[in-house]
């Protein structure tokens, strides 16, 4: 009797907010609001809280930026000094 052979793994796809391609979670960063309101880059992609995905290039934050697209799945502003922030942490991540 053959052995069943085991179904491929689906590979989970996330929504680039900036480019807004469909990739692989794993290629994705992603930013997260935590339950006390805090917004931050998660490298780890494990922190507790609402998460949105973005390309690891600044021209996908850029344009996440220029559109809002952050503030709308986050549903709140967010200040310029946050997306300095997270440009520069991504740039070190490179």
């Amino acid at each position: 009797m053959a052995q069943k052979q085991p179904a491929p793994r689906r590979v989970p796809l996330r929504k680039c907010t900036g480019c807004g391609e469909m990739k692989p979670k794993k290629e994705l960063v992603r930013v997260v609001k935590s339950p006390d309101g805090e917004i931050a880059l998660d490298l780890t992609g494990r922190r507790a809280g609402r998460g949105a995905y973005v390309c690891p290039a600044r021209a996908c934050l850029a344009a996440a930026r220029k559109a809002h697209r952050l503030e709308k799945a986050f549903a709140c502003a967010i200040p310029d000094t946050l997306y300095d922030r997270m440009e520069e942490e991504l740039a070190a991540n490179e």
